[in-house]
């Protein structure tokens, strides 16, 4: 690693939290084909700040994720941008999934039997996590679904890409907001595959070059982009440290 880099590997079926700094390039590869890594976000200062779906697509004319777009939260304000993407599509809208639906596809396990073999479901580990920073099940909301493509058709139905993520996929998020992020390497809810998927995830830290200016790529993506910017610059820009 380089001077102020930081990487682990998130296991199949592990989990992750962790404060990071504004101003931090958080880059996922995935170290094997189909690989899915649901996220969510907070702002580590206000815990009651976190990354709001509906108005991060809605602001952005989007069902989708990838280069360009802003993680915002439900105060308006820019969490994380994607400033890298090598697959263009990560789902925002099929959630994670829960203990009933990992029992239905992949057969029942309990930890009590397999140990550190059970398999875990999405919500299980996102609720272990978000209580280790003093946070709990009324914190869950719909997560950002890295190297997953799901798609609706004319008639409205969701599909997912099987095919979507290869082997070496990367997308790389930089903090714009002190950040809380919470992690679940677990399938997609829409993954038809009947054996649960063993793909790990490397995550590198290091620090950006710069912040994120006028002629930032993110910044002016959409006009809706550089005023969501604008309200995270104003809210540092308040505080008393830099």
């Amino acid at each position: 690693m380089t001077k102020g880099e930081w990487s682990m590997t998130i296991s199949p079926g592990g989990k992750w939290s962790g404060k990071i700094g504004r101003g931090k390039l958080l880059r996922f590869a995935a170290q094997g084909a189909g690989a899915n890594v649901s996220l969510l976000l907070f702002n580590s200062d206000d815990l009651t700040e976190k990354y709001n779906m509906p108005d991060t697509l809605k602001a952005q004319h989007t069902a989708h994720l990838t280069r360009g777009h802003a993680l915002l939260s439900d105060n308006g304000r820019v969490l994380a941008s994607i400033v890298e993407d090598s697959l263009g599509w990560h789902d925002a809208m099929a959630g994670y999934t829960s203990r009933a639906e990992t029992d239905a596809r992949y057969g029942a396990t309990r930890y009590q039997e397999m140990r550190n073999d059970w398999l875990r479901s999405g919500e299980e580990n996102l609720k272990v996590e978000l209580v280790r920073s003093g946070l709990g099940p009324r914190d869950l909301s719909p997560v950002v679904n890295l190297f997953s493509k799901v798609s609706c058709d004319d008639e409205g139905g969701m599909r997912f890409d099987a095919d979507h993520c290869e082997a070496g996929a990367t997308v790389t998020l930089r903090t714009e907001m002190d950040v809380l992020l919470v992690l679940s390497n677990t399938p997609n809810p829409l993954d038809p595959r009947k054996t649960y998927p063993s793909v790990p995830v490397l995550m590198t830290v290091e620090p950006a070059e710069g912040e994120a200016g006028d002629d930032d790529y993110c910044v002016r993506f959409r006009p809706e982009n550089r005023r969501a910017f604008e309200n995270t610059w104003s809210y540092y820009a308040l505080q008393s440290r830099p």
